[in-house]
């Protein structure tokens, strides 16, 4: 079990920015995004055999060649101002003791590179309507972020979140990565965009969160790139979703709609609508896509 190394890169107390697949692939096609943006140079790879089943066989020649493996690489970009590493999972390992070495060897990597932050990116499934521009939500691994973070644009802290009491967690390698780090003294901010709950019942990537997560990441990392390539992405799922949307019957989509005025976030003023109505429209949604998204 380790790491294969293709080129160690010198670099300069470099960012880590980490994701896997995971809901609408929210933060695998953000960081991927930005990958190919700045055209990062692949410098090393996990050994999977410890972590993964094979997945398929390679024939050629019709002989049985290789076993084929989910792959999760590393990648690194010299900016001038700040190096950054990438890494890119395939697939996230099993739970349990095999997540915690996965995250434990994406770290050494990193410390390895002089790393002192690290970045996850995935989705938040959230009360809001697909027509809403997606907020991020934000987790830092220590107190000494915090206020770092309340800077972002469009951001909102998840201990924030009404109804939260001031706590939240994260599933999957993106919290174990940073619950590591903090053990190791590394700091980590999770970012999260927001994707409607009803969209999360259906098997679609969705771009418009990945654009605020990248929003948010290009403003700290003081970096620009071209988002049109995502935004049409954006387009064309949203016509997706719309025609999707239609076909939901009206009545539930007279609750969804309600959506569009709820504002879950703690505010002095009182919402438009009352917290028994937001759970009365978001039960009513989910009893729905339980079904299938079928009406008798």
């Amino acid at each position: 079990m380790g790491i294969r190394f293709h080129q160690k890169p010198e670099l300069e107390k470099p960012d880590l920015i980490a994701a896997w697949p995971g809901i609408g692939n929210v933060g695998l096609i953000a960081v991927d995004t930005l990958r190919g943006a700045l055209n990062a140079q692949l410098f090393a790879e996990v050994e999977p055999w410890d972590f993964f089943y094979p997945r398929a066989v390679s024939i050629r020649g019709g002989e049985l060649r290789d076993l084929e493996f989910p792959a999760c690489r590393f990648y690194f970009k010299r900016l001038g101002h700040k190096d950054l590493i990438f890494f890119v999972g395939e697939q996230q390992p099993g739970g349990g003791r095999k997540g915690y070495e996965m995250a434990s060897l994406v770290l050494d990597v990193a410390s390895l590179q002089g790393c002192e932050r690290i970045y996850t990116a995935a989705a938040a499934v959230a009360p809001i309507h697909h027509t809403m521009k997606p907020r991020v939500w934000v987790v830092p691994n220590t107190e000494e972020l915090v206020s770092e973070v309340r800077r972002y644009p469009n951001i909102i802290l998840m201990s924030d979140i009404e109804g939260r009491g001031g706590e939240g967690n994260i599933t999957g390698l993106n919290g174990l990565l940073l619950g590591v780090a903090r053990k190791r003294g590394l700091k980590g901010i999770c970012l999260l965009g927001e994707m409607p709950v009803y969209i999360s019942q259906f098997p679609t990537p969705y771009p418009e969160a990945s654009k605020s997560i990248l929003e948010v990441l290009s403003h700290n990392l003081g970096i620009r790139i071209d988002l049109s390539t995502l935004e049409r992405l954006g387009q064309e799922v949203g016509r997706r979703i719309e025609e999707l949307y239609q076909m939901i019957p009206p009545e539930i989509r007279e609750h969804i709609d309600r959506l569009k005025d709820v504002d879950y976030v703690r505010q002095e003023e009182p919402g438009a609508i009352t917290e028994q109505d937001k759970e009365r429209i978001m039960q009513n949604i989910q009893e729905y896509f339980k079904k299938g998204g079928k009406e008798d």
